[in-house]
């Protein structure tokens, strides 16, 4: 049985992490979690790397929180702060690379969007689709999705929490690479080669750098939302949303 999470070594300096839960599709369950963070601790260890790029299995490449982890917070026993998995891409040492080869959904577009760098397929499918279900954003989306997209593109995706195409977000000017779905791996592989051409210690003093302003908003950013959460969690309606929405 493969691993939910699978970590391969491309060019002995490039880690190549793999989402693949298959049994979850690659919702946050606990095996894509635990798999996410075990990577990530053999790529600190590995001294011989520079770049750590992420993409997920078929047309998936993250589809966010499990309909458990939602009525878990739902009654107050469990938060979305629990999962620190989320920002991994951030908080890694090395510069990540998001190859969302696939949809990417809520909590799954947010994970990615915390690499430093994002390539996107024109045929797959991107939401921010947490209002859908009735409740606020969480795991720093406020956040993160205005700065990577800009701010108005950003209200719409959360207020409406509408789907966009990877080539409909291409038009309205997102400044990430966008290909075809074939080509976002490859492309993905690219950048990474580039950057591994650098110096370990520079590729890493940057990193740290251009991560510093995001950093530092973050633990706010999580407090307000954590607080929102408290309020649209508990709204009437709420728990039926998330049991339709997951086809119960």
């Amino acid at each position: 049985m493969e691993p939910a999470v699978n970590l391969k070594i491309l060019y002995g300096n490039i880690a190549m992490v793999i989402l693949q839960d298959r049994e979850s599709k690659n919702t946050f369950s606990r095996a894509l979690i635990e798999g996410i963070l075990t990577r990530f601790d053999e790529i600190r260890k590995n001294k011989d790397l520079k770049v750590v790029v992420v993409h997920g299995y078929d047309n998936i490449f993250c589809a966010g929180g499990t309909k458990e982890e939602l009525i878990g917070i739902l009654e107050n026993k469990t938060s979305f702060d629990d999962l620190a998995f989320y920002r991994i891409l951030i908080d890694c040492e090395l510069p990540t690379i998001a190859a969302m080869q696939g949809h990417a959904l809520g909590g799954g577009l947010v994970f990615g969007l915390y690499a430093d760098i994002v390539a996107m397929a024109e045929e797959c499918i991107y939401s921010t689709n947490f209002m859908r279900y009735g409740f606020t954003p969480g795991l720093g989306a406020t956040l993160i999705i205005p700065e990577k997209l800009g701010i108005n593109l950003a209200n719409e995706m959360l207020f409406s929490a509408k789907t966009y195409h990877g080539g409909e977000l291409r038009d309205r000017g997102v400044p990430f690479k966008i290909v075809k779905k074939s080509e976002v791996i490859n492309t993905a592989v690219a950048i990474a080669k580039e950057l591994a051409d650098k110096p370990l210690e520079s590729l890493k003093l940057l990193k740290k750098k251009m991560s510093k302003k995001i950093l530092q908003q973050i633990p706010e950013t999580i407090k307000e939302e954590l607080a929102m959460h408290k309020i649209s969690f508990a709204l009437p309606g709420v728990r039926e949303r998330i049991e339709n929405l997951f086809g119960n």
